[in-house]
């Protein structure tokens, strides 16, 4: 049903880039839109993925450079039934995610170093959850496309306004080519919006049967929300067509939940967790703070999102070691390793 659905919004997109054409130069302009709407679709089929990660700057990492970090995705895929996802870090203070990728078995999750700074190893835990259930509902590659689609209209529309239209083949004169400069990109700003707004839902259900406890979720939504609004994400910012792929809007604007709204109200989808948990009698909240360095004898609880305890292991010599997400603050130019 997910892939019925995400043809027919495809070809709706496809029927409204060819309009726009057909406002800008008639029937001419229509085949153009055509031969242009096929490009776009198999350029992003194999290349948006590659251009998301590039655009925030994203590293891949493993579990020798973020090794708790790594657990947790690796986890939770297993989990889920999901091939282990490529692992991204960005190197950004402002927490959020995001995930991307064609399918399952060519898929990538991101998280920002802020992220992993200021939520703890459970809510962390909820939001990847949260992202590799979008790979599993094959949003990613829907969502993408819509975005490439609402940036390709709109720049037909620039070209409508430098252009002027060709007055020869199109029937509708200066009105079309006002209609191509305003209407269509506008009616497909709203498509990438109520698409993106849908999916987060669905995402968030999805998101806490993988982890278990909805109420890791709802916690670290809250704190990614309050965060996000504080610390700016100047990438984010510079090409707010990706705003819709992160699991919090990153860009400073309206939170209300309505059509002109990239994500649902933080408070409506942390109201749905918490209706969740009380259905499904999964009642335990994440903790508020991010957690303290454990002691020699101290073994994380097992569990869908992380490592099983392992046997008590002989005292070594204290050394220096990186915070449990493997970020090294003393590595070389600052930067996590």
């Amino acid at each position: 049903m997910n892939t019925i659905r995400t043809a027919m919004l495809l070809a709706a997109m496809t029927a409204l880039f060819m309009g726009v054409g057909f406002l800008i130069g008639g029937s001419g302009g229509m085949m153009i839109a055509l031969l242009i709407a096929a490009g776009t679709n198999l350029f992003s089929y194999w290349n948006a993925d590659k251009m998301v990660l590039s655009m925030n700057r994203a590293v891949e990492v493993d579990e020798k450079n973020a090794p708790e970090y790594y657990a947790i995705v690796q986890a939770l895929a297993k989990q889920a039934g999901l091939p282990m996802p490529k692992t991204y870090l960005i190197d950004n203070p402002q927490p959020n995610a995001f995930a991307t990728g064609r399918n399952p078995q060519n898929a990538a999750v991101a998280a920002s170093t802020g992220l992993l700074q200021r939520l703890t190893h459970e809510e962390v835990a909820a939001v990847m959850a949260h992202e590799l259930a979008h790979v599993q509902h094959r949003d990613t590659l829907t969502m993408t496309i819509v975005a490439t689609f609402a940036g390709a209209i709109s720049m037909l529309g620039n070209f409508a306004f430098f252009l002027g239209g060709n007055r020869d083949n199109n029937p509708f004169g200066f009105v079309g080519v006002l209609a191509a400069m305003i209407v269509a990109p506008f009616a497909a700003m709203i498509v990438q919006m109520a698409v993106s707004r849908t999916r987060e839902y669905e995402a968030d259900r999805r998101g806490a049967e993988i982890c278990g406890h909805p109420l890791w979720l709802a916690s670290a939504l809250d704190k990614i929300a309050r965060g996000a609004e504080r610390i700016p994400n100047p990438d984010a910012e510079r090409n707010p067509a990706m705003a819709h792929l992160f699991i919090i809007n990153p860009l400073h604007g309206e939170r209300m939940d309505n059509l002109f709204s990239t994500h649902p109200s933080t408070e409506n989808r942390i109201a749905a967790l918490q209706a969740m948990a009380q259905r499904s009698g999964s009642t335990q909240p994440a903790p508020r703070q991010a957690p303290a360095p454990r002691q020699a004898d101290e073994h994380r609880p097992s569990g869908p999102w992380g490592p099983a305890p392992q046997p008590e292991q002989p005292a070594e010599p204290a050394r220096p070691k990186p915070n449990p997400w493997g970020r090294n603050p003393t590595g070389p130019k600052g930067r996590w390793s």
